[in-house]
């Protein structure tokens, strides 16, 4: 085997997707990052979500610091338990989804990448992936949460119906999100279109999609599991506010 054939089938290190936001921002988007010891958070006009190296109450000195008195963030899986003094504003539990089947079915399909309706949405496509998004409440989306990767949309004429991108960056790997459809085009299989599309490029990248599924979303769950994906572990999402 070639080095650049066994560098194309070298599994990337699973580990990380343990702590995917503070893997994420001490990697690939360390420049979207603010940090505070062991703890780190996207600016908050991209993202909600903070992260730590660390697991339990160890990690949330740092956060109260991070965070400021009374400040808010969106921790994803860790770090629990959290100390009595800090108020839960959330709690979603769900999967964190692996697509490493769909990444092998994908390496060379260009004609996925290709598909006509789907067009790689840009800076001036913000208004409108913010309004579709408020509508139809993927999970956390701000006026700069583009900014995170490549995100591509289907429209009908000038309107965008539905849109999908990428999130967090753990090395190796890379989150799909905002996975939504306006309600009056749903059933017409552009969610799994616009996902395949999304995953085409990061597999083209030599990385591994992954995505994060509330768990009471079953037909999400199905859809994904049929494209390729495969269930991790359990993760919580929790919205968590530091001590005046």
């Amino acid at each position: 085997m070639s080095a650049a054939s066994e560098t194309a089938t070298t599994a990337p290190d699973e580990a990380v997707l343990d702590h995917p936001v503070f893997a994420a921002l001490t990697g690939h988007q360390a420049h979207l990052a603010i940090r505070s010891g062991s703890a780190v958070a996207f600016d908050r006009g991209i993202s909600p979500f903070v992260g730590s190296a660390l697991d339990g109450t160890d990690a949330y000195a740092d956060l109260a610091t991070l965070l400021g008195p009374g400040g808010t963030g969106a921790i994803a899986g860790t770090p629990l338990p959290m100390p009595s003094d800090w108020t839960e504003t959330f709690r979603i539990e769900g999967f964190q989804m692996i697509g490493r089947e769909l990444a092998e079915r994908l390496r060379g399909a260009a004609s996925v990448a290709g598909d006509p309706e789907i067009v790689t949405l840009t800076p001036a496509d913000s208004p409108a992936m913010l309004d579709l998004a408020t509508r139809t409440r993927p999970g956390p989306f701000g006026p700069r949460t583009g900014e995170l990767g490549r995100y591509v949309g289907i429209r009908d004429g000038d309107a965008l119906v539905a849109m999908a991108g990428e999130r967090m960056h753990p090395p190796g790997f890379t989150e799909i999100s905002a996975v939504c459809t306006d309600d009056a085009y749903r059933g017409r299989g552009y969610a799994g279109r616009l996902v395949e599309a999304v995953a085409a490029g990061i597999v083209a990248r030599g990385e591994v999609p992954i995505l994060h599924v509330a768990g009471d979303n079953a037909g999400a769950v199905r859809l994904y599991e049929k494209l390729g994906f495969s269930i991790r572990r359990t993760i919580t999402f929790v919205g968590v506010q530091a001590p005046q």
